[in-house]
């Protein structure tokens, strides 16, 4: 068209795949007020952590160097006074969330993808009889005190006997979908729940109080988050693609590998990111699980939420800008599959 009224040159667009002006107007118009209320409590924080307590305390202030006058004395707390600390708690939330997040998504994502093309029926008396077993187990070594190699021989010996007397008489078979909600449903109880015999488990091993103990529990804790999330996602891959390779003399392991994980970049970035967040802010394991050597920054933030003077809101909020930043590096480095990750398997059909 030639001649065009205001109308169309401001909401029509001139080409396929251009917007129209009034269009750009209005959409990136409500992406920044999105943006900026976003983005609000992170320059909240930041400006929080460099306020004095007469700031703090004498009602809300905004702009620095307008409203008033910045300070480091937070910083300066922080990484001068208190540098010790927080700079081992700092390294210790690092080493712990990335083995964790490495370790439980590597079984877990083996583990959904075997749930998704591998069917299993496994008997239900066989289960019952080894979850009793390992019941009778932890209460021989955690409340009597028994050796625990000598309890585990026994219970393996038992098991092995009992499989083969009972399971072969009386079989009830279960479904991938019984084993994947089982394992989902593991996440479901609280944590409150199990923190208990966790300690009281690490306790009689003396692993307390060391990254290996802190590792292993936060994998197991979110292991089934990630057989959850990446099942979907493999279950969404063709099967041919797989077939294909193992004509070619592929393994199945070899087409995990080379073919499934490749094409799954997207929901692997979204689930471990979720898991690093989950693990970064775990607060009630690390504190039943350490004391001095392996403490974690939610520990930190709580500890300075506990003390004589109240909340030193100046001090939590530096605290938080540093244990903000590594999540905020990871979901920059990973969000060109994040959004696709989380909408891979919204829509079937």
């Amino acid at each position: 068209m030639t001649e065009r009224t205001l109308y169309q040159r401001l909401f029509e667009p001139p080409r396929i795949n251009q917007m129209a002006i009034g269009t750009k107007v209005v959409v990136y118009g409500l992406l920044l007020i999105w943006s900026a209320v976003v983005l609000f409590p992170i320059y909240w924080l930041l400006i929080t952590s460099v306020k004095s307590a007469a700031d703090v305390n004498g009602g809300p202030v905004y702009i620095p160097f307008v409203d008033f006058t910045p300070s480091l004395h937070a910083w300066r707390e922080l990484f001068v006074v208190d540098y010790e600390d927080t700079l081992r708690a700092y390294f210790n939330s690092i080493i712990i969330s990335l083995a964790a997040t490495l370790l439980s998504t590597l079984i877990g994502s083996m583990a959904a993808y075997a749930l998704a093309r591998v069917k299993y029926a496994p008997n239900l008396v066989t289960v019952l009889i080894f979850a009793i077993l390992m019941i009778i187990t932890f209460v021989s070594i955690g409340i009597y005190g028994v050796d625990w190699r000598l309890v585990i021989a026994s219970a393996l010996a038992v098991f092995f006997f009992l499989m083969k007397a009972v399971s072969s008489r009386v079989k009830i078979p279960l479904k991938n979908g019984d084993i994947l909600f089982w394992m989902i449903s593991q996440r479901i109880l609280a944590p409150i729940v199990v923190v208990v015999p966790i300690y009281m488990m690490f306790q009689t091993v003396r692993m307390l109080d060391t990254h290996l103990a802190i590792i292993l529990t936060y994998a197991v804790v979110n292991l089934p988050i990630v057989v959850w999330l990446m099942y979907d996602f493999f279950t969404s891959i063709p099967r041919d693609l797989e077939e294909s390779a193992q004509l070619d003399g592929a393994t199945m392991f070899m087409t995990f590998r080379e073919v499934v994980l490749p094409l799954s970049k997207a929901g692997l970035a979204a689930t471990t990111l979720l898991v690093m967040i989950l693990s970064w802010n775990e607060y009630l394991l690390a504190l039943f699980l350490s004391t001095a050597k392996a403490q974690t920054m939610p520990i930190l933030v709580a500890a300075m939420n506990a003390g004589e003077r109240g909340i030193l809101w100046w001090s939590m909020s530096a605290v938080i800008v540093v244990m903000i930043i590594p999540v905020v590096f990871m979901a920059v480095v990973l969000q060109r599959y994040i959004s696709k990750g989380i909408l891979l398997g919204a829509v079937k059909g």
